[in-house]
């Protein structure tokens, strides 16, 4: 059976991308060129998710042109990136700004389940209640879809026929894959996620698939989070998955990198990702529009909405005149202007409609989901996040960690702990094993299941001293090799490879390294992310190593920053 054609795509993109960039310059225009604030500035900090941060800090600027004040003080507003997870578990611990940047006086995450969280993580330890109100106005939405290259899109009937978590478990559990609908040259369906923990297309894709197993849109309870039955087919959904990640970008890279050597088909079936990412992937990058583009798939069972809410916060740190300028952005954020600029950047506006881009020319169904599921009770939420330990697809891992001269001293003093500490982020069933390189190579630990010998890795790392040159190609080469033979397709099979330099051995050919790592054969895929650690790692080799493999590039530069290298490395598996 042969792919149906697909028609004009890069095209019509190209057109409606066009239109998209001229309203939105227009838009942004200044309004005023200067103006004085002799009265002095408030000043309003706005922790903002980062797929609209960007946005966000233009539209502050345009903001700030208008003169914007409150009485005779001037208004400054400070835009600060911040994924909604992370914002999230600081608000809830109590910010602290050394290690979790300033302090903002509003919170923008994705959606109002970071809200619902917050509400319950704060009251199980006891804090404070009241940090954020109960209900916070939406600047704008995007609904979580599943994102599938247009021909295997298609191939179940899109856009006409109903597609959902029912048939994503279906084709996860058929050994035929696609061939099952006609396809055999595009292999077993494979699943891009994201970490519910950190990501909001995570968190409202881990709730889309309980709330599919129920059959139900709304009431949700605790016990059906815990019934055996649910539990299965959100198992089932996570099989498929090729492997998770702390966001989609390194799914969307990846795709570009497919499409462009015209294996788009091969790499993943669908992303679980919000529709504004979808517009964003097809208007392609540096005018290079995908020659197979992706299709937004409203999940049939019903989805969640990223509302984007705005939540001044009940902080003692945010005064009255705070809350007289987050009133005025808002007000601003939410008028004609900035609404339309949201909906030409490929959102819905705070109502849920989209402009002219949404289009099935880009990808888009215009109409957006047919049922949109709210976020399920605090205590539920919570329950569902707290299972992903459990439903989540296990994995195989081979740690890798460079143990060269140019490391020694608080370089790997820093790198052990950080190593040391990741290795609580795997689950006591997933499999571990642990080498340390500089010339040669040393197994610290075989590879096992985690959980008996957690504290018995963590020894291992801190036994390791830093010598000797930097072997990087054979070490990677012997890594992958090693987990090769090793492949367990029921897990996500990967190389975390660490170093702080350049390859000094005498296996140079980097060239057939990298041919090794771009099998098209996904059952001999070994994922290797990468992190270069320090300012002398070799980040272009490193960078190359990641994307051959369809993995990601972890940049450490600062070794301070290590802890969070780490944890984000690990939310990958």
């Amino acid at each position: 059976m042969n792919a149906p054609q697909t028609p004009n795509w890069p095209g019509r993109i190209a057109l409606a991308a066009s239109v998209a960039l001229i309203v939105g310059y227009a838009l942004l225009a200044p309004r005023t060129p200067t103006r004085t604030c002799a009265a002095g500035t408030v000043s309003l900090a706005v922790a903002a998710s980062q797929e609209k941060s960007a946005l966000l800090r233009e539209l502050a600027q345009a903001y700030e042109r208008g003169d914007a004040r409150v009485g005779e003080r001037c208004v400054s507003v400070q835009i600060l990136e911040k994924a909604s997870g992370d914002a999230e578990q600081a608000l809830a611990r109590g910010w602290v700004e050394t290690s979790d940047g300033p302090r903002p006086d509003v919170w923008s995450p994705a959606s109002t389940a970071w809200t619902v969280l917050l509400r319950e993580h704060r009251s199980a330890r006891d804090a404070a209640g009241g940090l954020v109100p109960q209900a916070s106005p939406s600047l704008l939405q995007s609904p979580l879809v599943l994102a599938m290259p247009v021909p295997m899109a298609e191939a179940l009937g899109w856009p006409n026929a109903e597609i959902g978590w029912s048939d994503v478990l279906a084709l996860a559990r058929d050994p035929r894959g696609w061939a099952a609908r006609g396809h055999p040259e595009w292999g077993r369906f494979r699943l891009g996620k994201t970490d519910p923990r950190i990501s909001t297309s995570g968190l409202h894709a881990l709730v889309g698939a309980f709330f599919a197993a129920t059959g139900r849109s709304a009431d949700l309870t605790e016990a059906d989070v815990a019934d055996a039955r649910v539990v299965a087919f959100v198992k089932g959904v996570e099989s498929s998955v090729v492997h998770y990640g702390e966001t989609v970008s390194t799914f969307v890279r990846n795709l570009r990198a497919a499409d462009q050597r015209g294996t788009a088909l091969t790499y993943v079936s669908a992303i679980a990702i919000e529709e504004k990412q979808v517009w964003d992937y097809n208007q392609g990058q540096n005018g290079a529009r995908p020659a197979i583009p992706l299709a937004a798939v409203s999940p049939k069972e019903g989805t969640l909405v990223a509302d984007h809410p705005y939540v001044v916060l009940n902080a003692p740190w945010v005064d009255a005149p705070k809350r007289d300028a987050a009133a005025g952005f808002l007000a601003y954020l939410q008028g004609t202007e900035a609404q339309a600029r949201f909906r030409a950047a490929g959102f819905r506006d705070k109502d849920g409609r989209g402009g002219p881009e949404l289009a099935l020319a880009n990808g888009i169904v215009p109409a957006g989901p047919a049922i949109v599921i709210s976020p399920p009770a605090p205590t539920v939420l919570a329950a569902i996040q707290r299972s992903w330990d459990d439903v989540r697809k296990r994995a195989r891992v081979l740690m890798v960690l460079d143990v060269s001269g140019s490391m020694a001293g608080t370089k790997i003093d820093l790198m052990k702990r950080a190593a040391a500490g990741a290795i609580d982020g795997f689950a006591a069933d997933d499999e571990l094993a642990i080498w340390a390189f500089s010339g040669g190579r040393q197994e610290i630990a075989s590879l096992g299941a985690v959980g008996p010998r957690r504290d018995e890795l963590k020894r291992g790392i801190g036994t390791l001293v830093a010598d000797g040159s930097t072997a990087l190609y054979a070490s990677a080469r012997a890594g992958v090799t090693f987990l090769r033979s090793r492949a367990d397709d029921s897990r996500i099979n990967a190389v975390l490879l660490l170093t702080d330099g350049k390859n000094e051995d005498a296996d140079r050919d980097l060239d057939g390294l990298l041919a090794s790592l771009r099998t098209e054969d996904e059952t001999a895929r070994v994922r290797v992310f990468t992190i270069g650690y320090g300012d002398d790692a070799d980040r272009t080799t490193l960078q190359k190593i990641a994307e051959a493999s369809r993995a990601a590039f972890y940049d450490a530069s600062k070794p301070a920053t290590i802890d969070r290298v780490f944890r984000d490395v690990v939310s990958n598996f």
